[in-house]
């Protein structure tokens, strides 16, 4: 009798290490799912790795200081894009509304959908990065040869003078990168022809 009860309590242990073992195994699962869109949502906030804010408008207030924001784009090789600013640096006042292009073409023989992915450098700087509209915020599908200006509005907050962290920033570079969507891959199967 005292061998079956002690058969009883092992297998009842059992059970709970197993139950447990699935539990921990679940909510790592479940961590991995989540982690990206906390980060995303930690990056937003902080500015942290150069993210930058998204704002409804521009403050009302402009400051007389200013600094030079510089433009860069980049392609991933899956994507047979071309893709530029069209001005490589402006000087704007601290709090002011600014307008900027890029000019992205599709060199592909069929529609392909891009996704772009951006920061600032230096990275202390994305949280004074506050963007209005930008041609980042969803997809972009362009036909076969088609060539888009892509606009992005977007000012610098003035608070980033009064920071003692940043004030040595004189120049932000705000960075892009195209890459296919997933939804192009599909599309095609992941195997976009690359001629033009």
């Amino acid at each position: 009798m005292a061998d079956q009860t002690h058969i009883d309590n092992m297998k009842a242990r059992n059970k709970r290490v197993l139950f447990s073992c699935v539990a921990v195994v679940g909510c790592m699962v479940g961590l991995a799912y989540a982690s990206v869109p906390l980060y995303k949502l930690f990056c937003q906030v902080t500015g942290f790795g150069g993210t930058t804010q998204v704002a409804e408008q521009a403050p009302v207030e402009v400051s007389e200081k200013t600094i030079k924001i510089r433009f860069n784009a980049d392609v991933n090789s899956g994507l047979n894009w071309q893709f530029k600013p069209e001005q490589r640096e402006i000087t704007v006042r601290l709090g002011e509304d600014n307008l900027a292009y890029y000019t992205a073409e599709n060199m592909a023989v069929r529609p392909v959908t891009g996704q772009a992915v951006y920061n600032v450098t230096p990275l202390k700087a994305g949280q004074y990065f506050s963007k209005i509209a930008c041609f980042c915020f969803d997809e972009q599908t362009l036909k076969p040869g088609e060539r888009v200006d892509m606009p992005v509005s977007f000012y610098v907050d003035p608070a980033i003078a009064e920071d003692l962290n940043t004030q040595d920033v004189k120049t932000i570079t705000l960075s892009y990168t195209f890459f296919k969507s997933e939804a192009s891959v599909e599309a095609v199967g992941g195997n976009e022809d690359q001629g033009g």
